[in-house]
């Protein structure tokens, strides 16, 4: 098993349309509306069409997403991940109703540029031949699944080990992940005649589909598997052991390759959510921790020596006489580590000033003459 951490490089889709972050479909669609007129490129000049192809195809993806509400969902808990791991890129597109932003037309270079558009994700929607799948999809292999984890801050600093438990689709054991009753075989889907696409169209617009009845695969079961009602697979309970990097951060994601459930003879990646739970005496920032450190007051008066706790146990701090109040020591290479480095973040020690609630007669009287030496 191979993992990696994810770090995510896309643009975020509401930054790209010009939204705040939750906004309703309609807002989606208002937006688009306006920057798909703006950034066509047969409305700009012959020297800007590249980058208005590029801009193009930008907008055009992140409304695929936000107008889809399922699609939607999926962005707003998780991000990129949410849709990169459950859809491919075919998949982003598919369902968007473009129609409905341009009127069912679109004008001159409509299809021109998003036949450029769907090409670039590897797939045909006008007949032209992608890089796809000859005659359809590219079909995308396995199924990505999503679960949480969560850590302690000393686990974010020194790595860990962790076990987790999570539900994962496995090939069916009895008819071995075909979903065909042993001793039967697929026959040839009769709706697509084997190819495994569809095409229906209006105008000049000719829409290539994954076949509906067998997915794409241009076969159909006709006898199928007890066990697993045809799908060929089974849900089960599956158990694994995960390392956790030094240093990894509240809300990266740890892809762990081909470790999710089992779909059209393959296995999608697992994409584990990590959450670092907070703590009693520090506070993250970045790579460095911050502690707050209450010192009775004679003591910053005078100076003094105390132990402060670090994730490596406790160490010495000299507090200079006269400290003022919320003044903030820094403790070198004792924060966090880099991720993939030597490299530590520091801790940042704010001292706070203990004032007594009750003192003795004696303290008291000494406190009284000290302040008529002070007038």
């Amino acid at each position: 098993m191979s993992q990696e951490l994810i770090m995510n490089t896309q643009r975020d889709y509401y930054e790209v349309l010009g939204l705040q972050k939750g906004a309703s479909i309609e807002e989606v669609k208002k937006a688009y509306r306006k920057l798909a007129m703006k950034h066509h490129p047969d409305r700009v000049s012959e020297d800007k069409k590249k980058e208005a192809e590029e801009k193009f195809k930008e907008i055009s993806e992140s409304y695929a997403v936000l107008s889809d509400p399922k699609k939607k969902q999926l962005y707003d808990q998780y991000g990129h991940a949410g849709v990169d791991s459950r859809y491919s890129q075919e998949d982003i597109f598919r369902g968007a109703n473009f129609s409905d932003i341009f009127g069912g037309g679109g004008g001159a270079g409509f299809e021109d540029i998003f036949g450029s558009i769907f090409s670039d994700f590897g797939f045909d929607m006008f007949g032209g031949g992608g890089r796809g799948r000859r005659g359809g999809f590219k079909q995308s292999s396995g199924e990505s699944i999503q679960a949480r984890i969560k850590i302690s801050l000393e686990e974010a600093a020194f790595g860990a080990e962790k076990e987790i438990s999570y539900y994962r689709f496995d090939p069916c054991p009895r008819c071995s992940g075909t979903g065909v009753k042993p001793g039967s075989s697929k026959v040839t889907c009769s709706l697509c005649k084997g190819t495994g696409t569809v095409r229906s169209g209006m105008g000049f617009i000719s829409v290539s589909q994954t076949c509906p009845n067998c997915r794409g695969r241009g076969k159909v079961i006709k006898d199928r598997c007890r066990q697993c009602s045809g799908e060929g697979r089974v849900k089960k309970q599956h158990r694994m052991k995960v390392k956790i990097p030094k240093g990894v951060k509240d809300g990266s994601i740890l892809r762990l390759n081909k470790e999710g459930s089992f779909s059209g003879q393959a296995r999608g990646d697992l994409y584990l959510h990590i959450t670092i739970s907070s703590h009693p005496q520090f506070r993250r920032e970045g790579k460095n921790l911050r502690c707050h450190i209450g010192v009775d007051a004679l003591d910053v008066i005078l100076g003094t020596e105390i132990k402060v706790p670090t994730l490596n146990g406790k160490v010495k701090m000299k507090i200079p006489a006269g400290t003022q109040p919320d003044t903030v020591f820094r403790l070198k290479n004792k924060g966090m580590p880099e991720l993939n480095s030597s490299r530590f973040g520091d801790e940042l020690v704010e001292v706070g000033i203990r004032i007594p609630k009750k003192v003795s007669k004696k303290e008291k009287k000494l406190f009284e003459e000290i302040a008529k030496m002070r007038k």
